[in-house]
């Protein structure tokens, strides 16, 4: 009796953690989306004022939390755009990176890569983080650091192993594997042309990428 005892004792406490448990991940969940809420917020001040003028009052405003809420996951408004780009290319990176592990011919790399840009940047906010980058990175220096950092230099990576790649089976000169900077070339004129020229003339993004392609490998194929 005195085990029995003991064993309907020690059952109580069991069930009462078995019934806590679930609060642990719903706490957790409402902190996600807070978090959630003030980058998407963050993103909305940043693109319309600057990364200079935004102010994180604004920002929590936006987000419907206190200033001070901020702080529990952001140091301060530089962090607060360090990881504003870290949560949103960091997936697009991967997808980049696992593209460098597939040994494709220029043509279907070519495809890909338009694709990727238009549906995954150009055609999402993304095209807003880049664009904060082109207009900030300047008189931020710091910005601009962590972004080479955190993006360029592992797409650089990714893009030279490819094009050398390409260039040993006689798709393209030597030359272009070693400036992987000029595949970005269509992206960018496709961002700022948009943020300034786009109402009036739209720009067929996919088909100036292709003939882009078209005309840059066509250079460095062996007859």
């Amino acid at each position: 009796m005195s085990k029995g005892g003991r064993a309907a004792k020690r059952g109580p406490p069991r069930r009462g953690l078995g019934r806590a448990a679930p609060r642990r991940p719903a706490s957790a969940a409402r902190g996600s989306a807070k978090r959630d809420a003030i980058l998407a917020a963050a993103l909305e001040e940043f693109s319309s004022r600057g990364f200079a003028t935004a102010r994180l009052d604004d920002v929590a405003r936006r987000a419907g939390v206190a200033k001070g809420t901020i702080y529990l996951y952001f140091r301060d408004k530089e962090s607060l755009f360090q990881e504003l780009i870290r949560a949103m290319l960091t997936p697009l990176i991967g997808a980049i990176e696992a593209m460098g592990g597939v040994d494709m011919p220029l043509a279907a790399m070519s495809e890909r890569m338009t694709e990727l840009f238009v549906r995954e940047i150009f055609e999402t906010r993304r095209k807003d983080v880049i664009r904060l980058i082109i207009t900030e990175g300047r008189r931020f220096p710091k910005l601009a650091e962590f972004y080479y950092r955190e993006v360029l230099a592992r797409v650089l990576v990714v893009m030279r192993a490819l094009l050398a790649r390409m260039a040993a089976r006689g798709e393209m000169t030597s030359d272009l594997a070693r400036f992987p900077q000029i595949m970005a070339a269509p992206g960018l004129v496709a961002i700022i042309w948009s943020e300034l020229f786009d109402r009036f003339e739209p720009l067929d993004v996919r088909a100036m990428m292709r003939t882009y392609f078209k005309l840059l490998f066509a250079t460095g194929r062996r007859e």
